[in-house]
């Protein structure tokens, strides 16, 4: 790339403290009165954006709400652009998690916690900018820390007689700002135990840069077929991660050595009140570890997805979601500090999910997934020395169910648009963890010990 290049982009990355005070203060600006906010903004229920009434699963209107911004409005000017968000659950797992690996201030086994309680400044700054900000404290790390983030510039235009939407987003976790919501920034399971054990050996897609990076990325929708965006992530300033919680120490970092190219096209098409999209993405990114220099590890992941929708006319509503994507690893900096045998690696990550929705009010979601890679490398899985965890590599693959029940979220509900809330029953059952199926750490404990249990308690007002 040319130097004026590199400047820009570490111009970029300077700015976006700025640009995040900015849009918080013109968003709180912009009304008075209080009345979650892109309801309130679109005058809609939460199911016209959200399958289920609420989640991140996207119909077709909220798709093309955040396509263009997120700047559609009722014409009402009087809306707080504040929501909050809490998240309660209870966890219990096949066999109690080893006393070592235990979070602090929990216990081994059924624990209660306040996973998550956000506060979002969200929505409509102009004719052409929205986007939101969140801002999360875990009761489980007991400290509160910027979260996910996506800043747009949108317009309709018209190209070859067709309708298309152009833009730009500024955001801080690579297909955060997906209007599909099937990648991994925002694919099923939408929530899961963070107490309970979770196997490694997922793609840098897979929330690998979340908060660490920022990116700009543009992108074009034409004919409400054809989707096109590319971009590029840098990481933000150390300084600024550790002040807002992102990380604790340097060592923490997964510095980028100049940028990471992001891509992603998509073919859509709606039909009997049906909707389909298939599409490819990627991300190339070399990795300093620690923000240590010298050689980097290369990451190059590939993937496709399809979802399929049938919305009907809100009363009986199934959808499909499905993602593979492949990553090719290349660890020198990793080897050269001992921290790896063998430098080229390889993982593949592959999910699948459907869903059933009655009345947007009772849902039932069936999912599985598999991640696997190499699997010669003992040096890079070697045991923990706490719990021994690890040991031969992190493949994991399982099934998952959840059902739902979301008895406030919709237009005739009760204390609608404020009251917003989802209750949920999920049971993730492994048949591979880190690496086997049975004795994988090499003391005894199975994978199917660290089937988990959850009870989910989410609202939003």
């Amino acid at each position: 790339m040319k130097k004026q290049t590199f400047i820009s982009l570490r111009l970029m990355t300077a700015q976006v403290i700025g640009a995040l005070l900015s849009l918080s203060i013109l968003l709180i600006s912009t009304s008075s009165q209080a009345l979650p906010v892109f309801a309130r903004q679109t005058g809609q229920e939460c199911s016209a954006c959200h399958v289920g009434g609420y989640g991140p699963q996207l119909t077709p209107f909220g798709r093309k709400f955040k396509l263009e911004g997120y700047t559609q409005k009722s014409g009402d000017d009087s809306v707080v652009p504040i929501s909050a968000m809490l998240v309660g659950v209870f966890d219990q797992t096949a066999k109690d998690i080893p006393s070592e690996a235990v979070t602090p201030h929990f216990s081994t086994n059924n624990n209660t916690a306040l996973q998550e309680a956000s506060i979002f400044a969200a929505g409509r700054v102009a004719d052409n900018v929205g986007g939101f900000l969140q801002v999360t404290y875990s009761g489980i790390e007991r400290k509160a820390a910027i979260d996910n983030m996506d800043l747009r510039y949108a317009r309709t235009v018209t190209i070859a007689d067709q309708n298309a939407v152009v833009g730009i987003s500024l955001n801080n976790n690579p297909g955060n700002q997906d209007v599909w919501n099937t990648l991994p920034a925002w694919g099923f399971p939408y929530m899961v135990a963070d107490l309970a054990p979770g196997a490694g050996g997922s793609p840098l897609l897979s929330g690998g840069l979340a908060q660490q990076a920022v990116g700009l990325t543009g992108y074009i929708s034409w004919n409400d077929r054809w989707y096109g965006e590319v971009g590029f992530y840098r990481t933000q300033p150390t300084s600024f991660l550790q002040h807002t919680n992102v990380i604790e120490t340097v060592d923490d970092e997964s510095e980028i050595s100049g940028a990471a190219p992001y891509w992603r096209f998509t073919y859509s098409n709606s039909f009997n009140r049906q909707n389909m999209s298939v599409g490819f993405f990627g991300l190339n990114a070399n990795i300093r570890p620690g923000a240590i220099s010298g050689p980097t590890d290369k990451y190059r992941d590939v993937g496709v997805d399809a979802s399929y929708q049938f919305m009907g006319v809100g009363r009986h509503i199934f959808t499909v979601n499905t993602s593979l994507i492949h990553e090719d690893q290349t660890l020198d900096s990793t080897v050269g500090a001992g921290g790896a045998a063998v430098a080229n690696n390889k993982t593949d990550a592959f999910n699948i999910n459907g869903s059933y929705y009655y009345q947007n009010t009772y849902g039932i979601t069936l999912g599985y997934f598999d991640n696997s890679g190499s699997k010669q490398d003992l040096t890079l899985y070697a045991p923990n020395p706490l719990d021994g965890s690890r040991v031969g590599q992190s493949d994991a693959s399982g099934f998952i169910v959840q059902a739902d029940y979301t008895p406030f979220g919709k237009e005739e509900s009760w204390g609608a648009p404020f009251a917003n809330v989802r209750l949920a029953l999920q049971y993730i059952v492994y048949s591979t963890f880190n690496g086997a199926s049975h004795n994988y750490d090499g003391f005894g404990r199975n994978a199917s010990d660290n089937n988990t249990l959850m009870f989910m308690i989410w609202t939003s007002i």
